[in-house]
C-alpha cells in the first residue's frame, strides 16, 4: 500500500495546456475517484500517475519518493484500462501469468498469485478458457485479476466499467468496492459517471477543463457543492437552477447578499400549496417506486422534481411545488456557493 501526492502537475501538448496545476493527495488505502465530463483531463492525469504520459511540470510522489523520472514498469503500480486488452490466443491463466513471467518470477510464485487472485475475483472456473469464451463481465474480472497478481502498491482504473451493460455495471462496481475492502490498497479510479463516483469513493475529485473544482467525500460534494459546476454535476437528476430575480417573494427574501442563482435538488422539492412555486408539467416518468416530473416554472425556466412514490399527475397539468430552507443552495455572480 502507498500514499500518492501530486504537486502542481501541468500537462501541455505543444502550446495547449490541458492540465493546469493540479494538487492532490490520496491517502494510504483510500479509494479516490476522479470524475468529470469527457475532455476534463482526468484520464490524462491518471496516465501521468502511471508513467504512461510525461508530465510537463510538477512532482508526483509515491510514499514521499519522487517518481517523475521512474519508468511505468518500476513505479509499483497496476492499471486496468477501459478496453480489456487481453491476449485472445492465451487462456485466462496465461493472461494472468504473462506479466509476472516478464518480471522473471519463478513458477511457484506465479501459480500462488494466480490462485489467490482467482479466489478473490471468483474466477477459478474459467482459468482454462480463452477470452473469446468469456462474457464482458468475466473479461473485466480477468483484466482486474491481471492487476491484482502484480501485487501493486496502488491500483489505477481508467473507466473500467464503461463497456458493460447497465445491470452488469451495478454488480461489478459493488464487487470492486468489496474488493477494495478486502485488499485495503490505495485505488485511483477514473469515470465520467457521477453515480459510480458517489457509490464507490472514499474521496471524490471533480475535474473540469483541466482543474480540480472540488475534492471531498461523496456527501460533502452532494450537500455542500463548491460552485455551480459541482452542484450541477453531482446528483441525478441534476440540481435545478433558477435566477434569484425570478423567485417568488417568500423564497427571494431568504437569499443571502450577493446571490444571483438559486439551486434546489429535484428530490428536495415536493407538491405543496403554501410557500410554493407554480410548475406546468410537460413530462412524467413513472419508475414504479419513484416518479419524475419535468416542466416549466416562473419565467419559463425548467424545473424537475423527484417524488418518492407513484403519482396521478399528468403531462399538461399545473401543480405547486416547494422546499425547505435547509435544502436551498445559493450562488454568486462567479458561480461560487454562498
Amino acid at each position: 500500500m502507498a500514499n500518492l501526492k501530486l504537486l502542481d502537475i501541468k500537462k501541455s501538448y505543444g502550446k495547449t495546456e490541458v492540465v493546469h496545476g493540479v494538487d492532490l493527495e490520496v491517502l494510504d488505502g483510500e479509494f479516490c475517484v476522479l470524475v468529470g465530463p469527457s475532455g476534463c483531463g482526468k484520464s490524462t492525469l491518471l496516465r501521468m500517475i502511471a508513467g504512461l504520459e510525461v508530465i510537463t511540470s510538477g512532482l508526483i510522489l509515491i510514499d514521499d519518493t519522487e517518481v517523475n523520472n521512474i519508468s511505468a514498469s518500476k513505479r509499483g503500480l497496476a492499471m486496468v484500462f477501459q478496453s480489456y486488452a487481453l491476449y485472445p490466443h492465451m487462456t485466462v491463466r496465461q493472461n494472468l501469468a504473462f506479466g509476472l513471467e516478464n518480471l522473471k518470477l519463478d513458477k511457484v510464485e506465479i501459480d500462488q498469485r494466480i490462485i489467490k487472485a482467482a479466489k478473490q475475483l471468483r474466477m477459478e472456473d474459467y482459468l482454462k478458457r480463452k477470452p473469446g469464451q468469456l462474457s464482458g463481465g468475466q473479461m473485466q474480472r480477468v483484466a482486474i485479476g491481471r492487476a491484482i497478481v502484480r501485487e501493486p502498491s496502488i491500483y489505477l482504473f481508467d473507466e473500467p466499467l464503461s463497456n458493460l451493460d447497465a445491470e452488469l455495471r451495478v454488480a461489478t462496481r459493488v464487487e470492486l468496492k468489496a474488493l477494495h475492502a478486502r485488499l485495503g490498497n490505495t485505488m485511483v479510479y477514473v469515470t465520467h459517471d457521477q453515480v459510480e463516483a458517489m457509490t464507490m469513493a472514499d474521496k471524490i475529485v471533480v475535474m473540469h477543463d483541466g482543474i480540480i473544482e472540488q475534492t471531498g467525500t461523496p456527501l460533502d460534494l452532494y450537500n455542500k457543492p463548491a460552485n455551480l459546476f459541482v452542484a450541477g454535476f453531482i446528483g441525478s437528476p441534476k440540481m435545478n437552477f433558477l435566477e434569484c430575480s425570478s423567485l417568488p417573494e417568500h423564497v427571494k427574501k431568504l437569499a443571502p447578499k450577493g446571490a444571483i442563482n438559486f439551486g434546489i435538488r429535484p428530490e428536495h422539492l415536493s407538491i405543496k400549496e403554501k410557500n410554493s412555486m407554480p410548475l406546468t408539467v410537460k413530462n412524467v416518468e413513472q419508475l414504479g417506486s419513484d416518479s419524475y416530473l419535468y416542466g416549466d416554472t416562473i419565467g419559463e425556466q425548467e424545473l424537475s422534481i423527484k417524488l418518492n412514490n407513484q403519482t396521478d399527475i399528468k403531462s399538461g397539468q399545473s401543480v405547486n411545488v416547494g422546499c425547505d430552507e435547509s435544502d436551498m443552495h445559493w450562488f454568486d455572480s462567479n458561480g461560487m456557493s454562498i
